[in-house]
């Protein structure tokens, strides 16, 4: 056994005796909501954006779930447990574990904390997510995102979200067991995160409410922003951008329909392709109307 899968071994059992309370309430399974004829829709979205190959050198991995009827989502996934480098989408980790340790009386929800959570999401502020990571405890963010409740970060399947780095000059302080990266991520991991979020069963409904409305009105206006202007839609969101890595991640919400999507790229083109992503699939799954005469 080589010493990292002795390492990811003790994480999974450090991890499965921590105590933070009862499971999230996934009922039904995302991975087991599948649906065929919105995984052709992906497929088929992908390959007219010629974003086939990318997908097959494992350089593009996205999930989408119709989220319309919560009690029967529709999930669909290319690459889904291909763990890749996130950039800044992980600060959604750090804002779980904030809110989880004011549900549990360890912080206060003070404007100031508020304030941090919000510009760390909104404006992607690094200052502010190194602030809260250390409030919370560095390498405690991530015992509560691989906690027994949340399992954001699973090595059986391949890991999740994982923030191992201050976001700033400091080197990493515990990079993730299975791939040795700093900010990482899967498409599926994260898109169980806005699944019980936009269920109400990430958190209590008030920490619930809280954390949607600090993902809601992005300031950055680019990727699924950008793809998604003109469309008639409420978008909560935490982008990622570093060097030729790309991501992002949603809850989209309009008068046709909800979904989430989530969309990781490592190439320099990345920036170009998720907004087109975003646009696709959004129009292939809701086609413009057109008025009757």
């Amino acid at each position: 056994m080589t010493f990292r899968h002795i390492v990811a071994a003790s994480l999974l059992l450090f991890t499965a005796c921590l105590t933070v309370g009862a499971n999230a309430d996934e009922r039904p399974s995302l991975r087991e909501s599948r649906d065929p004829h919105l995984q052709r829709l992906l497929e088929r979205g992908l390959d007219r954006l010629g974003l086939s190959a990318p997908v097959r050198a494992h350089k593009l991995a996205v999930a989408l779930v119709d989220v319309t009827h919560l009690e029967r989502p529709r999930l669909a996934s290319v690459n889904g447990d291909r763990m890749m480098y996130a950039a800044s989408l992980p600060k959604i980790g750090i804002l779980l574990a904030a809110l989880y340790d004011v549900e549990r009386g360890h912080m206060a929800l003070t404007r100031s904390l508020k304030r941090s959570l919000t510009d760390m999401i909104r404006v992607s502020s690094n200052e502010e997510a190194t602030r809260v990571m250390n409030l919370v405890g560095k390498r405690r963010v991530n015992q509560i995102l691989a906690s027994q409740r949340f399992r954001f970060y699973d090595t059986r399947v391949n890991g999740g979200l994982w923030v191992g780095k201050e976001y700033g000059p400091r080197p990493a302080f515990q990079r993730d067991p299975l791939h040795n990266l700093s900010h990482g991520a899967t498409v599926m991991q994260v898109a169980r995160f806005y699944y019980l979020l936009e269920a109400g069963r990430l958190l209590r409904p008030d920490l619930n409410a809280e954390m949607k409305d600090i993902l809601s009105r992005p300031a950055i206006q680019h990727k699924f922003v950008k793809g998604l202007r003109g469309r008639n839609v409420e978008i909560f969101r935490k982008s990622g951008t570093w060097r030729h890595w790309h991501a992002d991640s949603a809850i989209v919400e309009s008068p046709r329909g909800n979904y989430i999507l989530v969309a990781l790229a490592e190439d320099a083109r990345g920036g170009d392709w998720l907004p087109a992503i975003a646009r696709t699939l959004h129009d292939a799954m809701f086609p413009p109307q057109i008025a009757r005469k």
